[in-house]
């Protein structure tokens, strides 16, 4: 079978993959729902518009709020014994970012589930709960624990995977195994930002939403990216930060001090599959050597002429190693590599 694969990376090898239904592709005229900003209309990647029909909501108990939070995610259509790979996303994001690899791992044979994080993509959170580490982290366990319940290979791209790190450690019989892409794990929280006065702190939120600064990281992230394809992109991406409580949410997570995880890098017990982009610009392969080289059992994987976002840049190559991880064709032993 022949993949369907964004037409910029159509030099992509294809993947072959168990045979299953092809994923529909939504229609100017179909109906998106109701939760989502209405800008989800002018959305025009075809993939994220499929993704985006199927984002849902589903009731969460957290001890930090009296009601449920109604929890964005995608839902797999198919459920089975086999342990579920769980899609995080990165700061700021949402589960559109795995518009390009979703439909793959689905047609790979995988239960697959893109969990939106408290504080980002679109969740209800009209009764603004805490959205600190902490109740990010209790939050997806709840999440889990109602509606996953099996354990699952985690994967978290950029800040998700401190997201995926700090969880893994603190509930590791939730987590099998690791995935972590173009991991940002050594910085140390929100640094000066969580300092700031809550107006500054606003003023921050309103810039880290504007068209610019989108622009900006998608230059930053791809390479050779036409500029109706990343107005396209941005669109994409910060179609969340249009929902009224994203500035709460933002300002709330920016002064309660972010992730730092540096030091519960040792106590991931899992074994991990870490993945890098060659040409990452936005943090440096050498991170990568030395992340592999502090977790306990790790592998790396580096995907050529590819930036900071895998999962949409290359995502048959991503797909391709998560499937030999999971499947345990690779070698898991952990060796220092030298410099990618």
């Amino acid at each position: 079978m022949i993949l369907l694969l964004p037409p910029q990376f159509a030099s992509q090898t294809r993947l072959p993959f168990p045979s299953t239904p092809k994923l529909k592709l939504v229609s100017e005229t179909d109906v998106f729902p109701s939760f989502l900003p209405k800008e989800v209309q002018r959305i025009k990647d075809p993939f994220a518009r499929t993704l985006a029909n199927r984002i849902q909501r589903l009731p969460v108990s957290v001890r930090f709020s009296e009601d449920p939070i109604m929890s964005s995610c995608v839902k797999p259509m198919m459920q089975n014994k086999e342990n579920p790979v769980v899609l995080l996303h990165g700061f700021d994001s949402s589960c559109l970012e795995w518009r390009y690899t979703y439909p793959l791992l689905e047609e790979a044979g995988y239960e697959t589930w893109a969990v939106d994080i408290l504080g980002w993509g679109f969740s209800d959170l009209e009764k603004l709960p805490s959205c600190d580490v902490v109740s990010k982290r209790d939050h997806f366990y709840q999440f889990w624990k109602s509606h996953i319940r099996k354990a699952m290979i985690l994967v978290g791209p950029s800040l998700g995977s401190a997201v995926a790190i700090d969880f893994a450690v603190n509930y590791p019989e939730a987590v099998e195994k690791l995935v972590l892409i173009d991991a940002s794990v050594y910085a140390e929280g929100t640094g000066n930002l969580a300092t700031l006065p809550r107006a500054a702190a606003y003023a921050g939120a309103y810039v880290l939403k504007s068209i610019p600064l989108r622009l900006y990281a998608n230059y930053l992230s791809f390479t050779n990216l036409s500029f109706s394809t990343s107005l396209d992109w941005t669109n994409v991406g910060r179609l969340h930060c249009l929902l009224p409580w994203w500035e709460d949410a933002t300002v709330d997570f920016m002064t309660s001090g972010g992730y730092n995880v540096v030091s519960q890098i040792k106590k991931v017990k899992q074994k991990t599959l870490i993945i890098w982009g060659e040409n990452d610009r936005i943090i440096s392969s050498k991170l990568g050597v030395r992340l592999h080289c502090e977790l306990p059992d790790a592998i790396i994987r580096q995907i050529p002429d590819c930036g900071h976002l895998p999962h949409v840049q290359r995502p048959d190559s991503v797909v391709k190693f998560i499937v030999e991880f999971v499947q345990n064709k690779t070698k898991t032993a952990n060796e220092c590599v030298s410099p990618l």
